[in-house]
Order: C-alpha cells, then sequence, then structure tokens
C-alpha cells in the first residue's frame, strides 16, 4: 500500500549518483517529483528514465525537480546516466531506506510508483499505475 495523497514526506538523507548527500529538505519551496523505479539499465526502466530525459526542459520550466531512485549503488547509477544522457539526479538506495519510508519495497528492488510532494513537502499526487514509456508526459499533464 503507497502513501497517499495528503499525508506528510518522509523526510529522507541519502546519497546522488555523485556521491553528494541529498536531503528531500534540500528541495523545499519546489515540488518534486519523486520517481522509484526497480533498477538501472533495464528495458522498462531505462524508457521511463528516457521518457524523464526527454522532457526534463518542461520539469525545469516549471522549477520542478526531478529525482529517481533505485536500489541501486552510485557506481550502477553513474553509469545508467552517462549511458543514457540522463540530465536528473539517481539517488542511491542500497539499504533500502528510501523504498521502506516510501512503501514501494519490493522485497529487494523498489517498486515503480511516483510520488509527486509539493512546495511545503506533502504528497500532492501519487501514480502507482505507471506507463514507461509515456510517464513523464503523463505526470506533467496530471499537474496541467
Amino acid at each position: 500500500m503507497t502513501l497517499t495523497v495528503g499525508t506528510k514526506a518522509p523526510a529522507f538523507t541519502t546519497t546522488d549518483d555523485q556521491g553528494n548527500t541529498v536531503s528531500l529538505s534540500d528541495f523545499a519551496g519546489k515540488i518534486v517529483v519523486l520517481y522509484f523505479y526497480p533498477k538501472d539499465d533495464t528495458p522498462g526502466c531505462t524508457k521511463q528514465a528516457q521518457s524523464f530525459r526527454d522532457n526534463f526542459a518542461a520539469y525545469q520550466d516549471k522549477d520542478m525537480v526531478v529525482l529517481g531512485v533505485s536500489r541501486d549503488d552510485q557506481a550502477s547509477h553513474q553509469q545508467f546516466k552517462e549511458k543514457y544522457g540522463l540530465p536528473f539526479t539517481l539517488l542511491t538506495d542500497v539499504e533500502g531506506a528510501l523504498t521502506t519510508a516510501y512503501d514501494v519495497d519490493g522485497g529487494g528492488y523498489a517498486k515503480r510508483v511516483t510520488y509527486v510532494i509539493d512546495a511545503e513537502g506533502t504528497i500532492a499526487q501519487v501514480d502507482a499505475a505507471v506507463k514507461t514509456e509515456t510517464h513523464a508526459q503523463d505526470v506533467l499533464a496530471s499537474l496541467g
């Protein structure tokens, strides 16, 4: 059962694909699209990442932050980003703290769920029925 709309988004601190420390609080005042996916460089996850890559300018135009999360490590994320030219941040969750906090633990991998977190840190939207090829456009369309 995923977290529900209106719930305060769980705070987190982890590392990104570059080894930098990243916290949800770093993005206070911005809309954050926090998308969980099972594994780097697999067919569905690649299509989903490419969808965000291809629509990244539209997210930037709306001053929105895109963060991808999987249980992969920093090296895997770096290779995935480089291979597909991904312009957004990928967060590591090797120990599963984020997948557990956001209730998307699939037993060693993250379930494919996207949370839109509003500027006040509240979950504004949950998408658990992800169409990988059009996901980024679908999220944008739902936000208006």
